[in-house]
This record gives C-alpha cells, structure tokens and sequence, in this order.
C-alpha cells in the first residue's frame, strides 16, 4: 500500500515537473528571451526613442534578427544632457558593419515600435559584442505637428494670395491681359519658330 502511494505522488510529481517545463518554455518564447539561441549583445545610443519598449525587434536589412534586452537612461557629461542607451540581443550570424544606421522606426503610423538597422558597407569593422552604435533620433510627434501645421498655414496663405490675384499665379489665372499676351506669343511661335534663333542671335 505505502508503495502503491509512494509511486502515485512520483507519477504526479514527474507531471507537475513537465508541466512546469512546457510552462517556462512558453513563458520564454512569448517573452522574446533567447535563451535557447547563440547570439551577442550590442548597444545603440540615442538622444530620443519614442516610446520604445522591451521586448521589441531589431531588423536588420528588414529582417528580425533580434530583439531589444534593456533600456536605461544615462547622463552624458561630454554633451552634457541625458540619453538613452538600448542593448540588443542580435543573432551570431548577423555582422553588423560600424558604418551601419540606426534609427527607431514605426509598423505604420501608430504601430509597434522596433530598431531599425540598414547595413553600411565597411565589413572590414564589424560591430563587436558589447560595442556601441550612435543612432539616429526620430522626430517627436509634437514637431511632426507643427510642421505639418506650418505647410498647412503656408498653402493657405499661397492659395489666398492667388485668389487675390497676387504673385505670377494669380496675375496668370485671373488676368485676361497676361493670359492672352501669352497665348498670343504661344500660338505666333507654333507659326514661326524661326523666331526663337533669330532672339537667341540677337542676345549674342
């Protein structure tokens, strides 16, 4: 009987430990944690991320060969202003060139966000584990805003000035005189282009 006991509990202990395993197996996977692959880790240095998160890809040439560890602010006293540097994990095929850009980029215009990496051409100096890339910071919102603003003001201000038959647009599309002067010098010309050299002869 007591054996009988003894081997039930190590029946459900052996399921219980399985169980546990898948479990952590799934934990991982869904949590982008390469463990169960070989790889490096580098670091990318930006002033500005835009709300970049743990767990989000690195591409490579579009690709997925990675993904972004840990994220930490630091001070940097040679341009006296904080920055922000973000550690990869990057696949040990992967041979990133020390001439490569990198940037922070967007799935669409509200998607997810993940480092981009576009390969430079200098594959004589690869980017070593644990070295770092200066990336480059993309635009806040807030300026992508005001300078769609500003364009707007701009159009609309050109359009008014048209509409108020200002500037060489305006004076073309509502003044008869310029309009049919030019149409006038079109239609001569259809008729004699001989005209055009004997101008340019004139002018030399």
């Amino acid at each position: 009987m007591t054996f009988g006991k003894s081997h039930l509990e190590l029946k459900v202990g052996a399921f219980v430990f399985i169980g546990l395993l898948i479990l952590s197996f799934f934990i991982l996977s869904i949590g982008g944690v390469k463990t169960w692959s070989s790889g490096y880790k580098v670091d990318f240095v930006f002033g500005f991320v835009n709300g970049i998160k743990d767990g989000a890809p690195l591409r490579y040439a579009g690709v997925d060969v990675g993904a972004v560890q840990d994220i930490k602010i630091f001070f940097d006293p040679k341009e006296s202003k904080s920055k922000v540097k973000i550690s990869c994990w990057v696949k040990k095929d992967v041979k990133i060139p020390v001439d490569s850009t990198i940037w922070v980029n967007t799935l669409g215009l509200l998607g997810e966000k993940y480092i981009e990496v576009m390969p430079g051409k200098d594959y004589k100096n690869i980017l070593a584990s644990n070295q770092v890339l200066v990336g480059k910071d993309p635009m806040p919102m807030q300026e992508v805003t005001e300078l769609a603003k500003r364009i707007g003001m701009n159009l609309d201000d050109a359009f008014t000035r048209i509409k108020n038959k200002e500037g060489t647009i305006g004076k073309l599309l509502y003044d008869d005189k310029i309009y049919n002067e030019l149409d006038a010098f079109i239609v001569d010309i259809s008729k004699n282009p001989w005209k055009l050299f004997i101008k340019q002869k004139e002018k030399k």
